[in-house]
Parts: structure tokens; C-alpha cells; sequence
């Protein structure tokens, strides 16, 4: 099973039980009613980001749905928790891409979407033989990467929330793929 088309997403929850926030959260990203799967980080190649409303539709209630997850919660008041997955997609479609996740404390929305721009991007320039140096700026790698001409785009879906006093805050962001049987059929040719 190779993917051809996934979505991304993201939720906060807040409660006084740690699973139930983690529930919130999930039900904020659209995914609570899936059986989620934890996978690894390839984009597959050609695979389709489509907009979150119409992936949700695709999915059925309790069904095996495989997806990059990336989580944090705390239970400390003014505690800034953030939940990122970062993409890099490589000019050729042919060829598959890098996803990355990462989870934090005390980094803000732009600081944990750009780190997991940055490492899906330093993950798939390695294997396309882009040199470039890694103690320089996110700025300036990307520039080389792009420049390259192999990695046509790097995004990311970023969630961040501020702890509640007595209470936990978890923050989810997902890249949610579609199983290959809840996609429309094509309709057949006519002869």
C-alpha cells in the first residue's frame, strides 16, 4: 500500500485528565473517530496534499488510518507547548519526499514550523546529493536548496498552546494519509 493522497492538520485539547486532553486534541485535528497508526517519514512519491475538510470526508469511524503524528503536552501553567510536522517535496514527483515531526517546550509557532521545514528539507537533500552546509541559518539552507533546484517546496502545520493551572494542554500535528480504497473511483473510459 503506497499512499497517493494525504492531509494535514492539527488540534489542542484541554482537560483535567491527560488522556482526555489528548482526545480534545484529536477531535480539534478531525482524526478522534480513526484508528491512528504511527508511521515514519516519507512522502511517497506523487502523493497528493489535499485541504484537511475534504481528506476528513474521505475517512470512515474506527477504520486503520496511518499517519506522522507529532504530539506535546504539559500539565504547568504558562508552559508554551508546540507540535509540528514539516514537508519537503522534491521537484521530481517520481521521487519521494521527507516528512518531520517535532514536539517542544518554550518555542513558538514560527520556531518549531521552521525547525521542521528545515529538517524534512536536510533529510531529503541528503539523499538527492545537495550539499550544503548545516550550521547555517534555515534562511540560507533553504535558499540552497531550492536553488538546486531538486526540492521545490518545504511548508509545515504548526500547533502551539500555553499550559492551563491544573489541567493539561496537549497540542497534535498530523500528516494524515488516505487509505486507497475511501478515494473516489474513476469512471471508466468509454469505448
Amino acid at each position: 500500500m503506497v499512499p497517493t493522497h494525504m492531509f494535514l492538520t492539527r488540534g489542542v485539547g484541554v482537560h483535567k485528565e491527560k488522556l482526555a486532553s489528548f482526545e480534545q486534541a484529536l477531535r480539534g485535528a478531525g482524526v478522534a473517530y480513526c484508528n491512528l497508526v504511527g508511521v515514519s517519514s516519507i512522502l511517497p512519491p506523487g502523493c497528493k496534499i489535499i485541504p484537511r475538510k475534504r481528506g476528513e470526508a474521505l475517512l470512515n469511524p474506527g477504520e486503520i488510518t496511518y499517519c506522522v503524528m507529532a504530539r506535546s503536552e504539559t500539565n504547568e501553567r504558562n508552559r508554551l507547548v508546540s507540535a509540528s510536522i514539516g514537508l519537503a517535496i522534491p521537484t521530481d514527483r517520481r521521487t519521494y519526499g521527507y516528512l518531520s515531526e517535532h514536539h517542544a517546550h518554550g518555542e513558538t509557532d514560527e520556531e518549531t514550523g521552521e525547525y521542521t521545514e528545515d529538517l524534512a528539507a536536510q533529510m531529503l537533500a541528503t539523499t538527492l546529493g545537495i550539499e550544503f552546509d548545516p550550521n547555517s541559518a534555515w534562511k540560507e539552507r533553504e535558499q540552497v536548496f531550492k536553488m538546486g533546484g531538486k526540492i521545490v517546496r518545504t511548508l509545515n502545520i504548526t500547533q502551539s498552546a500555553v499550559g492551563k493551572a491544573n489541567r493539561w494542554t496537549t497540542v497534535v500535528a498530523l500528516a494524515v494519509f488516505i487509505p486507497l480504497e475511501n478515494l473516489p473511483k474513476k469512471p471508466r473510459a468509454r469505448k
